[in-house]
């Protein structure tokens, strides 16, 4: 199992990957709890200076994704729901746990946080299973 969260970290951490030139780290990977941040940068803002709400939604989809996967195996997301509840600025720090860690399904609860320890938004992430993990 460790071979598996060392993996998520090389991939989603390495350089010229969508996450990572958008600003995002994994920095922590268990199974039950995985975590990431948003280093938020100049191209990461909306008109209005806040953070972009495409960038929070990409923050919550990769830790969540992480998470279905922190026991092994591969995933897609199935759906989704984000509830944005103020606007951010800054860094943001997304932590994901799972409702469900399952063979075929799999449900994760984020949270996402700024630096101030507010929470900027929640949200539910469905991911079906492409290659199962261990149970």
């Amino acid at each position: 199992m460790e071979q598996e969260r060392s993996s998520l970290f090389h991939i989603i951490n390495a350089e010229h990957q969508f996450n990572y030139e958008n600003g995002i780290t994994l920095t922590y990977v268990e199974p039950g709890l995985t975590r990431g941040v948003l280093r938020a940068g100049p191209d990461s803002v909306n008109p209005e200076g806040h953070i972009h709400g495409g960038a929070i939604a990409t923050l919550a989809d990769t830790v969540a994704g992480c998470c279905a996967c922190s026991t092994g195996g591969d995933c897609v997301t199935s759906s989704s729901t984000l509830e944005y509840l103020r606007p951010a600025t800054g860094d943001l720090f997304c932590q994901a746990v799972p409702k469900k860690l399952g063979r075929h399904l799999s449900v994760i609860q984020v949270t996402i946080t700024d630096t101030a320890e507010k929470t900027v938004a929640t949200g539910t992430f469905t991911f079906f299973m492409t290659e199962p993990g261990q149970e």
